[in-house]
């Protein structure tokens, strides 16, 4: 064998030694350097500590049947327990739909409210939008939706659209009717409409 067959043979030997090593040193700096540590993440504490402190539900659904066989599903953005009342939860972006046996729906929507667990009731407050599947849709601040029964009674006046024309009262009530099939919109304390003919 000739020397340079044998220098050929050590340089091989160590390179199959050195270049892994080599290879693996790289990678090595690669995962050390590849991020500063000034490129972190910085979570505010005060923010931690509102997060610990805040319990709150994002998107909750709550869903039910009412004595008369309605189906109610109430919806929102976010619910958190009230600290003074940790049967009562707080809704912001309220949403109810009530689906009764004979097909008829009631759709009710608020920016904010409370779900009462122990007198089982749902609370809207401000601004509350009421849409029915038979043409009448209701502006009123503040209404109260009994989750048992399904009963809807404003706390107030309230603005109808109508298929007849335009209608103010000063308190509806949304009952189920003798065949439980579907409500009956009740409304008093100074009803006025104002009929508009369909052309």
């Amino acid at each position: 064998m000739s020397a340079n067959d044998n220098l050929y043979s050590q340089w091989v030997g160590w390179a199959k030694i050195l270049l892994p090593l080599f290879g693996l040193a790289l990678l090595s700096t690669l995962f050390l350097f590849a991020r500063s540590p000034s490129d972190g993440t910085d979570i505010p504490m005060a923010q931690v500590v509102e997060l610990a402190r805040d319990q709150q539900l994002t998107a909750p659904e709550f869903s039910g049947v009412t004595d008369t066989g309605a189906v109610l599903v109430i919806s929102a953005r976010s619910a958190r327990p009230l600290p003074d009342r940790l049967d009562t939860a707080g809704i912001e972006d309220l949403r109810l739909r009530m689906d009764n046996p004979g097909g008829s729906t009631l759709v009710v929507t608020g920016v904010t409210g409370e779900i009462d667990g122990r007198s089982r009731t749902a609370l809207f407050s401000g601004l509350v939008r009421l849409q029915t599947s038979t043409g009448y849709t209701m502006e009123t601040n503040g209404l109260t939706v009994t989750l048992d029964t399904g009963m809807v009674v404003s706390d107030g006046s309230l603005e109808i659209r109508a298929p007849l024309g335009n209608l103010t009262a000063g308190q509806v009530t949304f009952q189920v009717d003798d065949s439980n099939t579907r409500h009956q919109m009740l409304f008093t304390d100074g009803v006025r409409l104002i009929y508009m003919p369909q052309g």
